[in-house]
């Protein structure tokens, strides 16, 4: 881990040509620093016009703004100079304040150091990356409820539960021979049944969340001709496809992303499944059933035209060798009715059935209607709250069997869990990970 008391710099705005340029500056030296390029040094958050100066005179006219620990962003001594946009300039600025003793700053350092200093949880940290990132306005809606702390709210609350639960149970514990018991057993399991049902919904909001953040992949396969490359062009309408009646058009992974009522979608094309001699077109196969393999959902289509695929359709897709969820769509309904079975029929040429494949892939992704309450979320948060839960579960089972040390041990255990969740148990390797997806400046 980089060392804390160094003075970082960094730009914090994007790359190119702008009107406006930001250059982001913490930590113990950052007001000599700065005192050493403007001459002067304006009042802490007042923004004041000043000259930026190197060792051969003026890089640029601006406006600085300074913080003073610990009432910063980072919880330290913080600088901005907001200069003209130019690439050149802002290199400058940052090269002058390494010479005058800063370092380059490592992805996400800047939020990484207000963790550190207590400014903000390590949700609300995740929350800052997920919300420069949100891909639709519902994301940026869920990211802004975690920044505000609801998300973090909800895991001290069940902390907090499960911390009078394991006073409770630990004291009947270690002052047995004072014949210090549960006051209530009763009343203990039925405060831990409430914490296994708070944990339940925070398990299905996270799930919503982490939808809204991450959002997911869906594989459209099929044999060739079955219309996958035509689908494709109609969810993200536009021609992202090159779509001819000759097969086989396909040989590689084509990737398009969509928003979803919301959710950020990644869809793949693939090559149309059959026996290939071609040696271009059996590698296109080859990516596909392993695209086929690691997707959240796959669409697997089937020509309504084509009776022998109709009847091959429940074999080929027992083929695809999934766990997680397929969906058999019956394309070109205009051209055949296909079967009775059929749950979605669609017709890229109609438009019809398009917009049930919609809801029923949403529907099969796990996304509700209604965003109030939602927050942002990840994977790691979702895999947290399950591993509690699967504690809490082993606690009822331990108290079934009247196991009073293995009861706490298994409060313990899911306190711990949710304590990863908000950084209260966090190693280096985890924080490193989690910043390492920031941007520079920030």
């Amino acid at each position: 881990m980089a060392d804390r008391r160094d003075t970082i710099v960094a730009i914090a705005t994007p790359p190119g040509i702008g009107g406006v340029g930001v250059v982001r500056l913490s930590g113990p030296l950052s007001l000599s620093i700065t005192e050493s390029i403007c001459r002067d040094v304006p009042p802490a958050r007042v923004m004041a016009k000043r000259e930026f100066r190197n060792q051969e005179g003026v890089i640029d006219q601006g406006l600085v703004v300074c913080y003073c620990a610990p009432r910063s962003y980072t919880g330290e001594d913080l600088t901005e100079f907001h200069a003209h946009g130019n690439p050149v300039i802002l290199d400058m600025l940052v090269r002058r304040a390494v010479e005058l003793g800063a370092r380059q700053a490592e992805p996400g350092e800047f939020t990484r150091r207000a963790f550190l200093n207590d400014r903000i949880s390590l949700l609300e940290a995740e929350a800052v990356a997920d919300l420069i990132t949100a891909g639709s306005e519902a994301s940026v809606r869920a990211a802004n409820r975690s920044l505000a702390g609801e998300f973090s709210a909800r895991i001290n609350g069940l902390c907090a539960d499960l911390e009078y639960l394991r006073v409770e149970v630990e004291a009947s514990i270690d002052f047995a021979e004072e014949d210090i018991q549960l006051q209530n057993e009763a009343h203990v399991l039925e405060r831990l049944e409430s914490i296994r049902d708070a944990l339940r919904s925070l398990v299905a909001a996270a799930g919503q969340g982490r939808l809204l953040t991450e959002g997911c992949t869906v594989v459209i396969a099929g044999r060739p001709n079955a219309g996958k490359s035509s689908l494709m062009n109609a969810l993200t309408r536009h021609d992202a496809a090159i779509v001819t009646a000759q097969p086989g058009t396909t040989r590689d992974l084509l990737r398009e992303r969509i928003n979803l009522e919301g959710v950020p979608v990644t869809l793949i094309d693939t090559a149309g499944l059959r026996d290939a001699t071609e040696e271009i077109e059996a590698e296109g196969i080859r990516r596909a059933r392993e695209a086929i393999k690691t997707a959240e959902t796959v669409l697997y289509l089937v020509d309504c035209s084509d009776e022998a695929a109709i009847a091959a359709a429940s074999e080929e897709v027992a083929h695809l060798g999934r766990d997680a969820p397929t969906i058999v769509v019956y394309t070109k309904s205009d051209l055949g009715p296909g079967p009775d079975s059929a749950q979605i029929s669609i017709s890229v040429t109609t438009g019809a059935g398009i917009e049930a494949l919609k809801r029923r892939l949403l529907t099969l992704l796990g996304r509700v209607s209604t965003e109030e309450s939602l927050f942002s979320a990840r994977r790691r948060h979702l895999d947290a709250l399950r591993l509690a839960s699967e504690h809490i579960d082993m606690a009822f089972h331990q108290a079934e069997e009247t196991n009073t040390d293995l009861f706490a041990e298994e409060l313990r255990l899911a306190q711990d869990a949710l304590g990863q969740i908000i950084g209260k148990i966090s190693s280096d390797e985890l924080l490193g990970r989690i910043f390492s997806t920031f941007c520079i400046g920030k």
